[in-house]
């Protein structure tokens, strides 16, 4: 029987033949395949062929329209080209000779062999340069419930190599303390909630003294080998933290598919690109940081709710070195309610248009190298690429209504088709490679998710407060409408103008891409607004009570 000491400790590694560079992993293969090259490739040329349709003068239509139109395309152009060039680079892996030396050494035979020693790993001391490391282990809670929170610790506390588990509880929960102290763990409860998840951090950093920490979120439960595989990259003096992807583990609502699987490219191909600039940044949980490093910076950035961006980019301008590892590590939770991802969406998109707006990373004053400067702005504007499909949005209405045409009334409608899916239906099939299927609920949610975009970038530009949610956490039932008030007025129209552009037609006696366009969009838009009814009404049928329990209650309070 294959133990715990076995797979850890005595596997042999080969070093007879010393190599140029790591060998691929699992992880790194699908990045390196001819076949994702290739279509990489083909996409980025249809990007180009695209962006030359529309910039040439001979195709040019009405202004205002074509205008609408250059702008938002050429935001996704940008962006989709930048990550294409992203995607390419993303076979570089960075375990090399000291990632797998240190793991090699990185438990204590002797101190592992001790009776009944193998039947709890997470007491097993770790090493660096044949030295033991100290490693806190925070799992912050803010209002999450019991057993989310009990799965997280329970799996924390159960990590291979020996660590302190500690609870930063900013819901002040004497539930949630009793619970920590059942599994072992820490407690630490503040006086106050300044600064988010970021004052919980800092709070925490002041009161313990381990020289590497770990972040969870309350819904994120690691899995037992997540110190094993990531501590052995603090043996270089220069890696500030590791970080490792968000996975999914409720992927079982349209919104929650939406939110999952558009991270997926993410995950898998653009984060580890960023590996080979030194530009992977932090997500806030299922990663582990040099406590030297945060002390070098002043902590972990507390003036903004995108305390993980800004803190990774804090780093890399004191010259310090991140690493990104698509191994998934630990499982979590996404958002599966409209209310709980416009929040998510809300707090993510006003961090990064922040960074754009008081930090720009292209400014000479930053100490970054020219490609980080790119990968930060790509993070700085990514959020312009949500607001581009409002402003599509709005191109058919007025042609329907005001003849106001986009492009040359001589472009036929093939000719449009055959540039348009050079350009967006390369990219979903990119994306079809990558997740293994095609995701129609992520193309919803990247559609009609504009007007949470324009108010971030209002709530960025008038430095508005941003309130704290948890993604996923439970509280009094809302309607999902009073979060979509925006895109139930633009379906409204779309509707209204798809029936205005039909009679047209008809009039006309001929069909017109203007009205198919706007159709199209109208179902798009009709698919959320049907989705968040369909949410609505299971949310009220959940929360209805039982007939007959209103009477019990009194009858049982009563008897006491």
């Amino acid at each position: 029987m294959t133990t715990t000491f076995d797979r850890l400790v005595l596997e042999p590694r080969r070093t007879d033949q010393p190599q140029a560079k790591p060998a691929r992993t699992k992880e790194t293969e699908a990045a390196q395949s001819p076949s994702m090259v290739m279509l990489v490739l083909l996409a980025s040329a249809g990007i180009v062929v695209y962006a030359i349709f529309l910039l040439n003068p001979a195709n040019r239509g009405d202004w205002l329209p074509y205008g609408m139109v250059i702008a938002a395309e050429t935001v996704l152009v940008v962006h989709a080209l930048l990550a294409m060039w992203t995607v390419l680079s993303a076979g570089y892996d960075p375990r090399g000779f000291a990632f797998h030396h240190a793991q090699d050494r990185l438990y204590g035979i002797g101190e592992i062999i001790g009776e009944r020693a193998e039947d709890r790993p997470q007491d097993w001391q770790m090493h660096l340069d044949d030295w033991p490391v100290s490693i806190d282990v925070f799992v912050t809670t803010y209002g999450e419930d019991l057993a989310t929170i009990r799965a997280t610790v329970e799996a924390a506390v159960a990590m291979t190599g020996r660590h302190e588990t500690w609870v930063l509880d900013d819901g002040r929960s004497d539930a949630v303390r009793d619970l920590a102290a059942e599994l072992g763990a820490r407690y630490v409860r503040r006086l106050s909630s300044n600064g988010a998840k970021a004052g919980n951090l800092n709070h925490a950093l002041s009161l313990t003294r381990g020289e590497l920490f770990v972040v969870f979120d309350a819904d994120f439960v690691p899995r037992p080998e997540f110190l094993h595989e990531t501590v052995p990259f603090f043996a270089s003096d220069d890696v500030a933290f590791v970080q490792t992807p968000q996975a999914y583990g409720n992927l079982h609502t349209v919104v929650s598919k939406g939110a999952g699987y558009m991270q997926a490219v993410f995950y898998r191909f653009i984060q580890p690109g960023r590996n080979r600039f030194n530009a992977a940044f932090c997500v806030g949980t299922n990663v582990i940081f040099r406590r030297a490093a945060i002390d070098d910076v002043g902590g972990i950035c507390s003036d903004s709710k995108s305390e993980d961006v800004w803190t990774s980019l804090m780093l890399h301008e004191k010259g310090w070195r991140t690493i990104y590892i698509p191994k998934v590590l630990a499982v979590g939770d996404t958002p599966e309610t409209v209310e709980a991802y416009t929040k998510q969406q809300l707090r993510w998109a006003t961090g990064g248009f922040e960074i754009m707006l008081t930090h720009n990373p292209m400014s000479p004053r930053r100490n970054l190298t020219l490609d980080q400067r790119l990968q930060y702005l790509v993070t700085a504007t990514f959020y312009l690429t949500g607001i581009a499909p409002g402003l599509l949005i709005l191109v058919p209405p007025l042609q329907i209504y005001f003849d106001l045409t986009p492009m040359n009334l001589h472009i036929t409608v093939w000719t449009w088709a055959l540039y348009y899916l050079g350009f967006y239906g390369l990219q979903v099939l990119v994306a079809f490679y990558t997740l293994g299927s095609f995701r129609w609920q992520t193309l919803l949610l990247a559609a009609v998710s504009f007007p949470i975009y324009v108010r971030a970038l209002v709530n960025a530009a008038l430095k508005r407060e941003q309130a704290w949610h948890v993604t996923g956490s439970k509280g009094a039932y809302r309607s999902p409408f009073a979060f979509i008030q925006p895109q139930v007025l633009v379906f409204a129209l779309l509707a209204l103008t798809t029936v205005v552009g039909t009679w047209k037609d008809l009039s006309n006696g001929y069909p017109s891409l203007a009205l198919a366009w706007n159709a199209t969009n109208t179902l798009i838009l009709g698919g959320f607004v049907l989705t968040a009814w369909r949410e609505g009404r299971a949310a009220k049928q959940a929360t209805r009570p039982v007939r007959g329990r209103r009477t019990a209650a009194p009858a049982l309070a009563g008897a006491a």
